[in-house]
């Protein structure tokens, strides 16, 4: 039985099938399937499919983040580490010009209290110009230092409202911004409702954009969703074609721009997001949002 089975794996597919329809099998009630009939009845089935429209909202939101816009502070064993870096620099560096410059001065001064100074000689040297010691230069420096005032590193204590975009300049902030959701006014990022025509990106940019008396500069990081939060509409207001929203969330980095403190805008840190996002927008939100 070997050697009839291994002819027929070798015999051409299309032998095989020639030889299929000679036999007796047409005559039995096997179904013959027409292709042309499968792909027309998936073309209708697509097509019907097209025609329903959706029953979620699609609405396109911007993550902006303002970055860091100094160092943070070092907490005490960050404190220890640059002091024994900086001794161990101190320690193993060699002299600069201006502590080179401060030997020569103490020299000079030392020959100048001997008995057997030279004074020609000296004036030589230094070709008889009134020179400025380095010990001048430092007393100077010093000077200017006494009038230089800092800015501060923590603004808030000066109480920086939570809508301009200089505080905690050292922690990364999210833009929160107040809108009319049914009948309810909450905090959530800046979205818009999708358009025909336009990309879900396309719709988080005019949804920046469009924020009353605010010019945001935003870099947006690529063109896919990074999160995406889905809710239902309350029961009254629900319907078999429009059942809830979905939102799809875009991350962007704040290049430039101001906004009024008059309108309803928060910048806030990520610890701060509980306090205004309710708790399933939060968790959804919370996923993509990194505290640099």
């Amino acid at each position: 039985m070997a050697a009839p089975c291994s002819r027929m794996a070798n015999r051409p597919l299309w032998q095989f099938i020639t030889n299929v329809r000679r036999t007796g099998l047409k005559h039995t009630g096997v179904r013959q399937i027409s292709l042309s009939s499968a792909c027309r009845a998936a073309t209708q089935t697509r097509s019907k499919t097209e025609g329903v429209p959706s029953p979620w909202k699609l609405y396109g939101a911007v993550c902006l983040q303002r970055l860091p816009v100094i160092s943070q502070e070092r907490n005490p064993i960050e404190d220890q580490f640059a002091e024994l870096m900086h001794q161990m620099e101190l320690e193993r560096s060699l002299l600069s010009d201006h502590e080179q410059r401060l030997l020569e001065d103490s020299e000079r001064m030392t020959r100048k209290q001997a008995d057997n100074y030279d004074s020609d000689e000296e004036e030589a040297d230094y070709g008889g110009q009134e020179t400025i010691t380095a010990q001048d230069q430092e007393d100077t420096w010093e000077q200017k230092l006494k009038h230089f005032q800092p800015a501060l590193r923590d603004r808030d204590v000066g109480g920086t409202p939570l809508g301009s975009v200089e505080r905690c300049l050292g922690d990364s902030l999210v833009l929160l911004v107040q809108q009319t959701v049914g009948k309810e006014t909450i905090w959530l990022l800046p979205q818009a409702q999708w358009e025909a025509g336009e990309t879900l990106r396309q719709t988080a940019e005019r949804g920046l954009s469009s924020l009353p008396e605010a010019d945001f500069k935003a870099t947006f990081l690529g063109n896919t969703p990074c999160g995406v939060y889905r809710y239902k509409f309350p029961k009254e207001v629900r319907t078999e074609r429009c059942v809830g929203a979905k939102v799809f969330f875009f991350k962007a980095f704040l290049s430039a721009g101001s906004a009024s403190q008059k309108e309803p805008f928060l910048w806030v840190k990520k610890t701060e997001l509980q306090g205004y996002l309710k708790p399933p927008y939060l968790e959804k939100v919370d996923r993509f949002i990194l505290n640099l």
